[in-house]
This record gives structure tokens, sequence and C-alpha cells, in this order.
């Protein structure tokens, strides 16, 4: 009967012990699988492909900006955003747009494609902008916010957005992009 109880306490001990580890795992699947993160959204690069100005004084400046926009999603399940709109602003007021479409980014990739955008200083005006084009050098900033879920093992999904906010120079006298800088 002693040989019993102590099979019986035995057993008991190996299933307590099972349990325990089994919480473990758990405990550490949840806290580093299923964190989930916002994407990140990125100008890698930016060129100015054409470029032209209304007057020998160059006041009102159009040109079209090529730019390769990433989205990283750092998750284990794929993200899948929704139209949405990227706006190149100078001091708040926006110069030019371009619709990124809804679309879909894998776990654990970064997605990327070229987008193009026409840019006119004729949407803007004020002493500030003037005064920008005549010294040559053009501040502009960026902004886009793409809404949309995080799919883990088509079950869970939770809505994230990733936002992005660039700034950079355009050197009027070259033509280039300088101090790309995105947060």
């Amino acid at each position: 009967m002693g040989e019993g109880r102590r099979s019986r306490k035995k057993c008991l001990a190996y299933v307590a012990a099972f349990i325990v580890f089994q919480t473990a795992v758990i405990l550490v699947f949840a806290l580093t699988v299923m964190k989930i993160k916002s994407p990140k959204v990125r100008f890698n690069a930016m060129v100015v492909e054409s470029f032209s100005s209304s007057n020998s004084t160059a006041t009102s400046i159009n040109m079209k900006l090529l730019a390769q926009l990433t989205i990283k999603n750092t998750n284990f399940g794929h993200f899948k955003y929704d139209e949405s709109t990227l706006v190149i602003l100078h001091k708040g007021v926006p110069l030019g747009e371009h619709v990124i479409p809804k679309g879909r980014t894998k776990a654990k990739k970064t997605q990327k494609f070229e987008i193009s955008v026409d840019v006119s200083t004729a949407r803007g005006s004020g002493p500030e902008l003037r005064n920008e084009i005549n010294s040559g050098i053009l501040k502009l900033s960026s902004q886009a916010k793409l809404s949309g879920k995080v799919h883990l093992f088509k079950v869970i999904k939770k809505k994230k957005s990733g936002e992005m906010k660039c700034d950079w120079d355009i050197n009027l006298g070259t033509r280039q992009v300088e101090n790309l800088n995105c947060n």
C-alpha cells in the first residue's frame, strides 16, 4: 500500500512539473510572438525627376519627385492596410499628394515600391516660401498614415497603423534631395 501512494505522488509531481513547464512556454510565446507592433513606413531614397519654374524670378516651381517607399512589418502575421494618402508639405501647406493603394505586407518582410509625386509651389504662398526659393534651398516634409490590421494565425486581428513623417531639403541649384530624415 505504501508503494502505491508513493507512485501516485510521483505521478502528481510529474503532472505538476509538466503544467509549470507548459505555462512557461505559453508565457514566453505570448510575450514574444503575440506582441503586435505598428509597421514602419519610410522613404528610402528620393530624386527630383523633372523640374521647371514659371518665370525668371522662380517664385513658382513645378517638379516631379520619385521616391522609394518602404513598409516594414516586424510582426509574425501579415499587415493588411487600407488606401491612404501621402502628402508633401511646406510649413504645413500641401504642395502635392499621392494615393497609396490598399495592400498587404507579409509577416517579417519589408515591402518596397516606387511612387511619383507632382509638387507645385503655386499651391503655397507667403514670404517664407519665396525666401526659401530665392535662397536656393526648399525645405519640404511629408506625412502619411497607413491604417489596417495585423492578422496572426488567421484568428487574431489587431488594428494597427504606421505613420510616416519625413523632412528633407531640395537644393534648387543642383536639383538634389538632401538631408532626408524620417522618424
